[in-house]
């Protein structure tokens, strides 16, 4: 039996832009098809453990929080790529231990399947890179409409993380907004949704999205600050029609309550305030007054990416 872990920080999404054609018709290389985008790494995320001994044939079973995850597709789909990579035979067994809400927004199936590869490649010894192994679990994440850029952020040390061409890892050209690690990211979610494959798979709404989300990275990078950068992903969130009034009412008590600012997690009914310190306590006990404090939850920033672990 062959073990190794792997760890990837919860990935917040505040808005994004998708990238599926050229000149009018769909692209067909995957590793190119991604968004541009941005958001936060979480020092909670995905704690991955990866089980491998020999075997007649390959099997793969998923465990999420202890219990068995046939649903986990995205991270399915990751391992059987990576055995596609040996002729070998290997019983693989992946203990996912995720620490945020799966489903509302935070990047746990990237998260996953990066992991995932991360561990598989460490415990077979497989001549794989990280972009490699990136651009695997970027291409798994397009084919299971998980996600569509999550996976190159992971790849690149955190922080406040700008996706600005999109595409898979080595492709696409990932930038940050240099803030201080002294804020902590306080998010309150509702019941998890799964609106993203009808969205990722209607025209006229994708167009819609596009729209704005153009619009908000080139006025981000005009003024590439926490509070511009937070105040115009939430305005994406309102113009581009994802804003509920749960979501609306959280921005509103999180602002009051003293955050930089917040911004809505994509794709999910949930909202990130961003906050220094001191205010974190204060911000998560105002999402009280419409949340059950389970629904609450609060993370110090990550600046390492997605990485072995020990």
């Amino acid at each position: 039996m062959k073990i190794a872990q792997a760890f990837a920080p919860a990935a917040i999404s505040s808005f994004f832009a998708i990238r599926d054609t050229y000149r009018g018709k769909p692209m067909n290389d995957l590793e190119l098809i991604g968004a541009v985008g941005g958001g936060f790494g979480l020092q909670k995320g995905v704690q991955t453990k990866v089980f491998v001994k020999e075997a007649e044939k390959n099997s793969i079973q998923v465990i999420i929080n202890s219990t068995s995850a046939p649903q986990a597709k995205t991270t399915i789909r990751m391992i059987e790529a990576m055995l596609n990579k040996t002729a070998a035979k290997y019983a693989v067994t992946v203990e996912h231990q995720i620490a945020v809400p799966i489903g509302t927004g935070f990047g746990t199936s990237a998260g996953g399947a990066l992991t995932a590869g991360l561990a598989l490649k460490e415990a077979l010894g497989l001549p794989l890179t990280f972009n490699q192994i990136g651009r695997m679990a970027h291409v798994a994440e397009i084919e299971c409409q998980t996600g569509l850029g999550t996976v190159s952020s992971l790849t690149f040390t955190g922080g406040c993380v700008l996706v600005v061409e999109p595409g898979a890892p080595g492709i696409c050209q990932i930038d940050r907004i240099p803030i201080k690690p002294d804020y902590v990211v306080v998010a309150g979610f509702f019941k998890a949704k799964n609106p993203k494959s009808t969205i990722l798979s209607s025209s006229d709404r994708k167009q819609e999205i596009n729209r704005y989300g153009k619009k908000t990275l080139e006025a981000i990078l005009a003024d590439p600050s926490l509070e511009n950068f937070l105040g115009c992903c939430w305005e994406f969130a309102q113009k581009a029609r994802f804003a509920t009034d749960n979501v609306r009412q959280l921005v509103y008590l999180a602002k009051r309550a003293g955050a930089v600012g917040a911004a809505q997690n994509m794709i999910g009914e949930a909202v990130h305030a961003v906050v220094h310190q001191e205010n974190a306590e204060s911000v998560a006990e105002a999402f009280k007054q419409v949340l059950p404090k389970q629904q609450i939850t609060a993370s110090e920033i990550d600046f390492q990416g997605a990485r072995l672990v020990a």
